[in-house]
């Protein structure tokens, strides 16, 4: 007889949310259900009861997850760029690609539908602490100047999650190439990182 490995309380919550993450990507974000979950983890239903209380409580879980995973993923990419090893399109696509291919956008809409506005909060949390980690560094090299850091994640992430949620369709009703924001989004990155011009002296 085939016995089930037994998981600690914390693996057993990543394994729920990346069986989530799965669902999200695969069905949207009406396929995150704790019924669905615990049927793909081979969990009960009591169990993620347990650990999320609610379906609402799951897709919370799931937000915060998301957010963690992308922005370490855009922290990494940031550094990469300072240091010569990466661009600015790698920044942009990273962000567009967790809002669109990782279903972050979907569940963001689906959230607010739902009247579960409450579970964005981890999203917005976790972007606000990596602007802010990454905002001193900015800082040093640009005079003190944080707001243009708040001011660039804040258009970075808008553009995103519109592109996520109606990206396809508003560039092909404008006869616009399919990457149309993403381009902006790159040149908007570009410009904010490229070295202030050297005053001449008079």
């Amino acid at each position: 007889m085939s016995t089930r490995k037994r998981l600690s309380p914390e693996e057993s919550r990543l394994a729920a949310l990346e069986a989530a993450r799965s669902l999200l990507i695969e069905a949207g974000p009406q396929a995150v259900t704790l019924k669905a979950v615990s049927g793909r983890i081979g969990r009960t239903h009591a169990n993620l009861l347990h650990h999320f209380g609610s379906a609402a409580g799951l897709q919370k879980a799931l937000a915060a997850h998301l957010a963690e995973v992308v922005c370490a993923t855009i922290k990494d990419a940031v550094h990469a760029n300072r240091e010569g090893t990466g661009s600015p399109r790698e920044v942009v696509d990273l962000a567009f690609d967790a809002f669109d291919a990782e279903g972050a956008g979907a569940l963001a809409g689906w959230m607010l539908l739902t009247g579960n506005e409450d579970a964005l909060d981890p999203i917005v949390e976790t972007i606000h602490h990596l602007v802010d980690e990454i905002a001193p560094e900015e800082a040093m090299r640009h005079d003190g100047d944080i707001m243009k850091v708040h001011e660039n994640t804040l258009t970075l992430v808008l553009l995103a999650l519109g592109d996520a949620l109606m990206g396809a369709q508003l560039a092909r009703s404008l006869n616009l190439p399919r990457a149309a924001a993403r381009d902006r989004a790159e040149e908007m990155l570009a410009r904010a990182i490229s070295p202030a011009p050297t005053p001449h002296p008079v």
